[in-house]
């Protein structure tokens, strides 16, 4: 059936008609609301005639139509979407390999991977040495700071909780 064989304004009109209906059903048992809301979708069938978008609208149904049909029976577009499919499988097990193996270092030299250390990529060769340093200072601990707190730390030891 083409777009021309249907008679577009006896259909739009009594879509909305029919609409409007429902939005004065929907204004007496529901509300104001609920009334304006139908009523407002009722009135799309008849502005998208009285505006020439249907015959956009038939070619953008027809267009999507054709495609869903044209995949489901056609087995070349399903050897494709096999295809893709392997495709993304593969993209997905190549990620999972590299993060594995850590992924290849920007700048490495050839033949040292990112996990070696300078002993495994010169061996006999001396490891470099880190400088000697003094260990920091180690904060004593602060006494309580309320006395509240400290006379609960006291109950939670007598009762042998802490």
């Amino acid at each position: 059936m083409s777009f021309d064989q249907i008679a577009w304004f006896p259909l739009c009109a009594g879509l909305t008609a029919v609409g409007l209906v429902l939005g004065f059903l929907a204004f007496r048992r529901r509300g104001a609301a609920a009334g304006l809301r139908v009523a407002a979708w009722s009135l799309i069938p008849i502005a998208a005639y009285l505006t020439g978008a249907l015959p956009a609208a038939w070619k953008v149904g027809t267009a999507v139509v054709g495609f869903f049909t044209g995949l489901v029976f056609s087995p070349t577009v399903w050897a494709g979407v096999a295809v893709a499919g392997l495709s993304a499988v593969l993209f997905l097990v190549s990620g999972v390999l590299r993060r594995r193996r850590g992924g290849a270092a920007e700048g490495a030299p050839e033949g040292r991977t990112p996990k070696q250390t300078p002993k495994q990529a010169a061996p006999g060769a001396a490891a470099p040495t880190k400088p000697n340093r003094r260990p920091l200072p180690q904060k004593p601990a602060a006494p309580a700071a309320d006395d509240d707190l400290a006379d609960i730390e006291e109950i939670l030891k007598r009762r042998g909780i802490s």
